[in-house]
């Protein structure tokens, strides 16, 4: 893999903690734009504030830091100005569906042509260890010291449900398969969502007695299984993974709003 090409070198080592999960994803998305051959001038990556969103500082695309939770929204005014783009938009859990849910919903609904990675790491790493919307009940953070009663969202069904067309699910210990449903993702033409289970042992495994991050990637192993596979079939427990929507029949928003551009400019031709 040539992916000296694709980063920042100087901005090396990077700040996340030793055993993080996040590097892991940096990776296989780098390998996933090489191998789609994408001229990295014609990429784009927005990123809100976290963990998550140091990504952007350390690929060498044209790249915006923005504030928290509103990655989306900038990524939707980049992709309106130059549809010709390809969108991607890292996020944490947080970022993406806390402060951020607003604008992730309204973004599936839309359809727009944007590749969105949540990296679910199930707490907020980067500021003291507090719980996130997908932290799950009984689990311990800085803010939940005797167990979270806070129920989950499920980013598979939530980002189906708002009308994402492409949603897909893995994590950080099956770097191949990312790696290939990145590749998907990105080239799916609408709304695309993958969800990717990353290991934060500082905060969240630290605090749950999870163990340290080859711990934690052995659980990501054991506690999940390929869609439809006999593995979860009998153990209906375990979280799926692979892709769960792959949907062309719905039309892509920044070519529907050119077609109300050229209407309007037909009606004003035509009064004049």
């Amino acid at each position: 893999m040539q992916a000296k090409q694709y980063i920042r070198e100087r901005f090396f080592p990077h700040m996340w903690c030793a055993g993080c999960g996040h590097g892991i994803v940096l990776n296989s998305l780098l390998r996933a734009v090489d191998q789609l051959g994408l001229d990295k001038n014609n990429v784009v990556m927005v990123s809100g504030i976290g963990c998550s969103a140091r990504i952007s500082g350390y690929v060498d695309f044209h790249s915006l830091h923005t504030i928290h939770g509103r990655a989306l929204a900038f990524a939707a005014g980049v992709k309106f100005s130059k549809p010709e783009l390809k969108l991607i938009v890292p996020m944490g859990d947080g970022d993406a569906l806390a402060i951020g849910g607003n604008h992730f919903i309204h973004a599936a609904r839309r359809n727009m042509d944007i590749t969105a990675i949540v990296m679910n790491n199930r707490i907020y790493g980067m500021t003291g260890g507090q719980f996130s919307p997908l932290t799950g009940v009984d689990k311990n953070t800085s803010t939940t010291p005797f167990s979270n009663i806070d129920n989950s969202f499920d980013t598979v069904e939530l980002a189906t449900a708002a009308g994402a067309t492409f949603v897909a699910r893995t994590t950080t210990y099956h770097v191949l398969e990312m790696t290939a449903l990145l590749k998907k993702a990105i080239e799916h033409k609408g709304f695309s969502v993958i969800e990717i289970l990353s290991q934060c042992p500082t905060q969240y495994g630290r605090k749950n007695k999870e163990g340290d991050a080859p711990a934690m990637l052995d659980h990501f192993r054991e506690m999940t299984a390929k869609a439809d596979s006999e593995k979860i079939k009998k153990n209906p427990g375990l979280i799926s993974r692979g892709i769960f929507v792959d949907r062309s029949d719905k039309p892509e928003y920044c070519e529907q709003y050119e077609k109300i551009i050229q209407k309007a400019q037909k009606a004003i031709k035509g009064k004049q």
